[in-house]
């Protein structure tokens, strides 16, 4: 069962209640590099990224923000670390999301200075508590960055915000481990029902960081945790943002794009090259946006079987591929032309209009004891 949250609008994308788990990634770019930053933007964008988050950590960066607030309608979060005027010259710069937390950037007439400013625009802050950046006396009290402490510090800066009146708020609690990350949010899940920005911080590399994040997300989403979501790979942020999709995708939570379901090949295999066939496949129709449903089977074991659940397949035998439509054979093929004919019926389905299945925004999982 999903979690039961307020909701806050970033831009034109709703975060909470009953809206779909946002994907959202940051700029990698020297955000004064405003051209190389908008054609990043762009680049996520195309991957699927709902909101952008950019860093803002000098008054350079703050000023360079309205010129890429013209040129990108995607709605964008300002992060903003301890200077107090950097969150007010990005809220004029016309950003839809800071995140600030407002512990860290001085005196209380600072924060309600920002505060007040957010308010009268109608935008969101997300406090982001990050497991290696705790307060001291956290880190006293509990040895290390336990979940415990993880989220007494979120909670500091929630009553901040709550004692100035001030409720458009969503939460992030990371770190860099599975565990620490699904207890603190289950653990805050007890306390608030502001939205979860969720993410396993710094997961690592592409490979790594892939599996990693798979588990915490797919943790805390099966547990009905989770608004909108970041996976933090050592890689271009498009990846991230495919990332997140898979992820949301396999639990049935979003749809969007081409899904391929491919054999692990065995020794079954009448094709020499199985694996470049269906990366190629998949290269080719990354640019489709529309949810399609395709296979690609080694053999005719599972093939068959396989194909008649997607909207198109392809199953192999002895230099030639047979593809289906709807799980019925349509013609065979030439294994030399396979991924030119298997992309052409792809782009003919697209035009048809032809879904896979209805769209799901949210699925309700029972527990397997």
């Amino acid at each position: 069962m999903r979690r039961k949250t307020k909701s806050v609008m970033v831009g034109k994308v709703r975060i909470g209640g009953d809206a779909p788990v946002a994907v959202q990634s940051m700029t990698k770019t020297d955000t004064t590099d405003v051209d190389g930053t908008v054609k990043q933007i762009e680049e996520m964008v195309a991957a699927g990224c709902e909101i952008v988050r950019i860093a803002v950590p000098d008054k350079d960066a703050a000023i360079a923000l309205k010129e890429i607030r013209k040129r990108t309608a995607v709605p964008l979060v300002a992060d903003i670390h301890f200077h107090y005027k950097l969150a007010l010259m990005a809220l004029d710069a016309g950003i839809d999301k800071l995140r600030l937390n407002p512990g860290n950037i001085g005196s209380l007439d600072r924060i309600r200075e920002v505060v007040r400013a957010t308010e009268a625009r109608k935008i969101p802050i997300r406090i982001g508590v990050n497991g290696g950046s705790l307060e001291k006396d956290l880190l006293q009290k509990y040895g290390t960055a336990t979940p415990e402490a993880i989220v007494e510090s979120g909670m500091r800066h929630v009553r901040i915000l709550e004692d100035l009146g001030f409720s458009d708020i969503i939460i992030s609690l990371k770190a860099s481990d599975v565990q620490r990350t699904v207890a603190a949010y289950r653990l805050m899940s007890t306390k608030v029902d502001y939205p979860f920005h969720i993410g396993v911080t710094e997961a690592g590399t592409a490979f790594g960081g892939t599996i990693k994040s798979a588990m915490g997300l797919g943790i805390l989403l099966f547990d009905g945790i989770g608004d909108t979501l970041r996976v933090s790979l050592a890689a271009e942020p498009h990846e991230e943002v495919r990332v997140g999709w898979e992820i949301l995708k396999s639990l049935e939570l979003r749809k969007r794009g081409v899904t391929v379901v491919a054999c692990p090949t065995c020794g079954r295999l009448d094709i020499d090259n199985f694996v470049e066939i269906v990366t190629e496949v998949e290269r080719r129709l990354a640019h489709i946006e529309e949810p399609l449903h395709l296979s690609i089977m080694g053999c005719a074991v599972n093939g068959p079987g396989e194909a008649h659940d997607s909207q198109l397949g392809i199953t192999f035998g002895r230099n030639v591929g047979m593809i289906f439509k709807d799980g019925v054979p349509m013609r065979k093929v030439s294994g030399v032309d396979i991924v030119e004919e298997f992309v052409k019926e792809v782009e003919i389905l697209r035009k048809e209009g032809a879904n896979a299945k209805p769209f799901v925004e949210e699925k309700k999982f029972v527990q397997i004891l």
